[in-house]
């Protein structure tokens, strides 16, 4: 299960916005929004783009994208 409060709380951590890290995943920001929201799946690329744009750590990507 996705863990919304702590991507945003990564994103908040590199002071990037919504629109800046939906433009370099490339994907428009509804698009983005849907796959926080659960509506949507990340693929496993876009995780891993994801890691590299918020400068997770193998943890913080596991703990994000696969909460219990």
């Amino acid at each position: 299960m996705f863990d919304e409060p702590l991507f945003r709380y990564m994103m908040n951590r590199r002071q990037l916005s919504m629109a800046v890290v939906a433009d370099r995943l490339g994907v428009n920001e509804a698009t983005l929004y849907r796959k926080i929201k659960g509506k949507s799946d990340f693929s496993r690329a876009e995780i891993q783009a994801l890691k590299t744009i918020l400068d997770m750590t193998t943890d913080e990507c596991v703990k994000v994208f696969f909460a219990d």
